[in-house]
């Protein structure tokens, strides 16, 4: 599998990245992965996460819409 080195880091940064994976409960290293997967990955599309967060709210049933009145045009004289 491949691998990288990053120099040039800046001690700040390397100790705000070992509290995090500290906080994470992983390796640096493994840290590093997942920014690195995280920030390269695109994200989930809108309607794919609305569906994931709020489809069990409705129990697999079809959301009802209200019956509407069509508006009638605008006239412009």
């Amino acid at each position: 599998m491949p691998s990288i080195s990053v120099r040039k880091l800046k001690e700040e940064t390397l100790q705000l990245l070992r509290i995090q994976a500290i906080n994470h409960g992983v390796s640096m290293e493994e840290e590093v992965r997942q920014i690195i997967v995280r920030s390269v990955t695109p994200p989930e599309p809108l309607g794919d996460l609305a569906i994931k967060l709020f489809s069990s709210a409705y129990e697999d049933d079809e959301l009802e819409l209200p019956l509407r009145n069509p508006h009638q045009p605008m006239e412009f004289k």
